[in-house]
This record gives C-alpha cells, structure tokens and sequence, in this order.
C-alpha cells in the first residue's frame, strides 16, 4: 500500500496552469476517497517563484486544502525554487517517518524528468510508480502497481542540466556535526603524500546513523550517490586532492588487490598505485582501513582489512604487490592501521575467534566463551612483521604518544566515527585515503 503520495505541480504545461486549484482539488479528492486507514502522506510540490516567500506559495493553495480535512494532518505543501531543492525536503521528510512506498502524480511529460531526479537523490530501498496527473476516479490508483516499461531516455544535455541542479543545491547545503576533518600520522612523510583517515563529521548526510560525512552510497541504505558525491567533495576540498581522479576499493572481504592501471577486478580490498596524483582509499565502519607508503619508490597502497580479510592476509597481500609491481623493498613500506573497531568492542563466534587464537592467543580475550574478544589490529600487526615489515614501520594503537594515536576504537567514539558493530546495518563509512602529491 502506498505510503506517501508526491503531487508535482512544477513547470505544469501553460494549459494547465491556470486550472491549478481545480487539479489539486480533484487529486486531493481521489486520494481521500480512496485511501486505507491510515491515509498515506501527501506532499504538494511547488514552484516558489522568484522574490516571493514560501508563505505566499501556500497561501494560493489554502483554499484547496481546507476542503480535506481528513488529511489536513498529512498534508503538506513544499514550495522551492527548484526540482531538486523540493525533492530533497520531500525526502527528509520520508526519511524522518522511514516511509518507503511512494506514488508521485505529476504531468506526464515530466515523468523522465522525474525518474533522473529520483535516480539521483534516492536508492533502491525506495519504490516508486507514477501516476499523470488528471481527472481520475479510479480507487486502485493507490496500490502499488506492477513496474512500468521503461519510458524514453532523456538526451544526455538534459540530464547533464539536472545533475548539475541537484550539484548546485547540495553545494549549498550546510555542514552538519561541525566542520570536515580528519587524522594524519607522522609516519608517512608529508613531502611525498597527502593521506588520512576521515571522520564523520563536516557533511551533508543527515539520517543520525549516517550524519554526516558517510562516504559510501549502497542500496541497502537512504544516503543517494549525490549527497556521497558531494561529501566527497568536500573532503577533496579539504584535504587537496582531485575528486576526479579518486578510487576506492570494492569490498569482498577477501584478499584481491588491484592495480591502478591494469585491468580492474570485480572485486578486490586492496589497491595499488604509482601513480602521482591519484587518490585510492579504503573505506571502514570497524574493519580496518590500512595504508601502505614507501617513500624510496614512491609507491603506496590502501586496504579494507575486515576480520575475514585479516585472516586471509589482505594487508601483506598489498605489501606483495607494491613489491612485485613496482619494485618496493618491503623493509622500506611503511603501514598505518586507521580507526577501526577494538579489542574492548568487537567479538566473534568462538570458532572463528579460534583462528586468530592460533596467530597469537594475546589476540583473544575470554577465549573459552561462546563469543570472545578479538584483537584484528594485533593480528594485522604479526602478520605484517612476519611478512618482513619492520615493526617500526607499522602504526597501531600501541603508540606510546597518545597524540599521534590514529586507531581509534570506531565504537567507542560515536561522536567521532561510524560504527557497524554500534550502530546495526544503517551505518556510515569513514576512509582512509593516501596518493603520492606531484
């Protein structure tokens, strides 16, 4: 059943214009009328015109609305300047009741339209169908229908002017929970890479789980790839490297690395570059975003070293590539473990903790429990060292100087990181990030 209705009365065709009370009081009287118990909620989009106030759009629709007063409670109407800028309060406000199931009514030339703006600011954890807006006394217009063929592309000059729309509204967005910032060690030289290990403030992202600078869009979650785009950006900004020219890996939790100029696997956790001015990254939420630098060759590397991946040699097998690609002495690689889940927070099964207990048992806590304590960051550690990195060259949170800690436990700071383990499936991601500068 449909959860919310979206009622477009932007750019209406020139004859429609002047019957625009009549349109939404027949609409409006078909959704009463055909509505469950509760009514869905109504969303009335609007064009706010140039030099006027929001107040003035509604108050030209209130004699339409008194008339239902059934769903005055559910009712709203958002006038805004632009497509974008009124979708993105629309969405808010969906998120704010997590309603999913949403029928927009809307003139049928505007129906591709619509679906590159959608495309843009939701995923797929939303369902839509659309329905023209006219005269309509068909009770089943408000059940979810089976999905539509697909309708006619938009030339590509038309979607580039929307993308640039929604671009322009999320660069004026403010920041949320402060401003952008995020972690540098002194391990890796500072005259050869730009690096770090974001944090989840200074972004756009507003679900509470999510706020505010998450860096991963996925179809499992409400943050759309434009607000992703657009924190990204922001970091860019902030850090001083080109958003253009970024790459992060593509998760498998196992142990493939890629590349950067060869052919790219379908999925890999870990990535390799010599290239100056290319940025790659390694996201986290508890698993360990890892970054390698060998200041001799002027390589560097990053991995997404998750208990699975940890187990499986992810970290060693970047070290290998740097070796084997570009002629890295592995005494000269240095690693950074950036903020992931500790010690303190994270456990496993017992079967699986025993696998870790055979690397080291000081890398299980409470071992004969059902689910004890895991250390990945001391795995992560013994594995390196045994693969011939110098234990000076690796930082973890056994730094003596607490000041230039940079693994945080990401559960134990809410306020600072994203958290799988504290916050279910609805989590962020933060990165760790390096390139070499030119």
């Amino acid at each position: 059943m449909v959860e919310a209705v979206l009622i477009d009365l932007f750019n209406l065709p020139a004859n429609l214009q002047n019957n625009i009370q009549e349109l939404l009081h027949h609409t409006l009287e078909t959704i009463e009328k055909c509505s469950s118990i509760p009514a869905p909620f109504v969303y009335v989009m609007c064009c706010q015109r140039h030099g006027s106030d929001r107040s003035s759009e509604e108050e030209s629709l209130l004699p339409v609305l008194r008339d239902f007063w059934s769903l005055t409670e559910r009712l709203e109407v958002v006038p805004s300047p632009t497509t974008a800028a009124a979708l993105y309060t629309i969405k808010q406000r969906l998120d704010e009741k997590d309603l999913s199931i949403i029928k927009i009514i809307l003139p049928s030339l505007r129906k591709d339209f619509m679906k590159v703006y959608i495309d843009q600011l939701f995923t797929i954890v939303y369902q839509f169908e659309f329905e023209d807006l006219h005269l309509t006394s068909n009770c089943e217009n408000l059940q979810i229908a089976e999905p539509e063929s697909e309708g006619h592309m938009l030339p590509a000059h038309e979607v580039a002017l929307i993308q640039r729309e929604i671009q322009m509204y999320m660069e004026s967005l403010p920041s949320l929970k402060g401003e952008l910032t995020f972690l540098k060690t002194s391990l890796i030289p500072d005259d050869i890479f730009l690096h770090g290990f974001t944090t989840r403030t200074g972004g756009i992202s507003y679900i509470p789980t999510l706020s505010s600078c998450n860096l991963l869009s996925s179809s499992k979650r409400r943050d759309p790839q434009a607000v992703v785009k657009e924190n990204l950006r922001r970091l860019a900004n902030a850090a001083g490297f080109n958003p253009a020219t970024f790459h992060r890996v593509k998760c498998d939790h196992a142990n493939a690395v890629c590349i950067m100029g060869k052919k790219e696997p379908d999925c890999y956790d870990g990535i390799v570059t010599n290239q100056k001015g290319v940025t790659i990254s390694a996201p986290g939420a508890d698993c360990i975003p890892v970054l390698f630098a060998d200041p001799i060759r002027k390589a560097c590397g990053a991995a997404h070293s998750g208990w699975k991946g940890t187990l499986l040699g992810i970290s060693m097998a970047t070290v290998n590539a740097m070796v084997s690609e570009y002629g890295c002495n592995v005494k000269d690689i240095l690693v950074v473990l950036g903020p992931s889940v500790g010690p303190c927070c994270f456990r496993l099964p017992h079967e699986s903790a025993k696998e870790f207990h055979r690397i080291d048992p000081k890398c299980v806590r409470q071992f004969d429990s059902a689910e004890p304590y895991v250390d990945i960051r001391r795995a992560t550690r013994i594995l390196l060292e045994s693969g011939g990195i110098l234990p000076e060259n690796i930082q973890d949170d056994s730094v003596t100087d607490q000041n230039q800690n940079v693994t945080f436990c990401t559960a134990c700071h809410p306020d600072k990181f994203y958290s799988h383990v504290r916050d279910g499936t609805n989590f962020g991601i933060q990165i760790g990030f390096i390139s070499i500068k030119d």
